[in-house]
């Protein structure tokens, strides 16, 4: 399998499809809920066509995984990862901040990593073990090391977390306390740019999906960043079963050892926080006092 051949069919994919949205972001479109604090636009499924009809006919035997179509069978050795629009509630309300993430895993892991930002119409690619690229060849490197005393972070959490979740309570409310500002965009893929870039110095990711994380492990493992999760062991980078059930930390080593020591007061806060809420919710449902007027 020729991956230096794969990285241009899945730049040019993403760029068409780039072109796409951008232009599309200017006009009309259909927008409707799709689940909870959650949307699809006829634009996702647009983009989603380009994409899947250039890997096809590059890869006619490859297995597709994209955010909308789901699963187009194919050989299972091979698997393209693809999010045809990450941050469509951005784009709904003409936030411009999203983003296209195609991955290509090989026996679940992931081996190259394409994201592409409409917007500012730019890309950014890396293969395992070879390197990571800003356009088609201009290499990306380790990002400086700025040491800010409060560090900027981003909080990405799955479309399951519910609000009354009391782990991603804790954490934020943490987060907010230790970073000097916590970005809450909805679009995971542009986290990752942007901690590959040193604009960002951390991500903590809780309960996070699958169709817009690969790809960004890749280029950021490329660069040099760690990535472990929420105990401290190394991240399980392998294609998992689309469940939102893994959450990370990433970052500079320093970053990622900062963010862990959160975990037992998180812990602590979270077990505070059930209790609060197990009381509020009684207290809700309890029935009216008796009258004795």
């Amino acid at each position: 399998m020729d991956l230096w051949k794969a990285r241009i069919v899945a730049i040019e994919a993403a760029e068409a499809a780039g072109t796409l949205l951008r232009r599309g972001a200017c006009g009309r479109f259909d927008v409707r809920e799709k689940g909870a604090a959650d949307v699809l636009t006829s634009l996702d499924l647009e983009s989603e066509r380009v994409i899947v009809e250039r890997i096809r006919a590059g890869y006619p035997r490859h297995r597709i995984i994209s955010e909308e179509l789901g699963v187009i069978d194919g050989d299972d050795a091979w698997s393209w990862v693809i999010d045809p629009l990450d941050g469509t509630n951005n784009l709904a309300i003409g936030l411009p901040v999203y983003g296209i993430g195609l991955a290509l895993c090989h026996d679940g892991v992931p081996m190259l990593g394409v994201i592409h930002d409409p917007v500012s119409d730019r890309t950014w690619s890396a293969i395992r073990g070879r390197g990571a690229w800003i356009s088609r060849n201009r290499a990306l490197s380790r990002p400086a090391d700025r040491r800010r005393r409060r560090p900027l972070l981003a909080w990405s959490q799955g479309y399951a977390v519910s609000p009354d979740d009391p782990m991603a309570s804790a954490l934020r409310l943490l987060l907010e306390r230790m970073a000097g500002r916590v970005l809450q965009l909805w679009a995971p893929l542009t986290y990752w740019v942007m901690l590959a870039r040193g604009d960002i110095d951390g991500i903590v990711g809780y309960r996070i999906g699958e169709v817009d994380l690969h790809a960004g492990v890749v280029i950021a493992r490329e660069v040099g960043i760690d990535i472990r999760d929420l105990s401290g062991a190394p991240f399980e980078e392998r294609l998992g079963d689309m469940s939102e059930t893994r959450s990370l930390v990433a970052g500079p080593e320093d970053v990622v050892d900062r963010l862990l020591r959160l975990g037992p007061p998180a812990e602590r806060l979270r077990t505070r926080l059930a209790d609060l809420w197990t009381a509020e919710r009684a207290v809700a449902h309890a029935p009216e006092p008796p009258d004795w007027r």
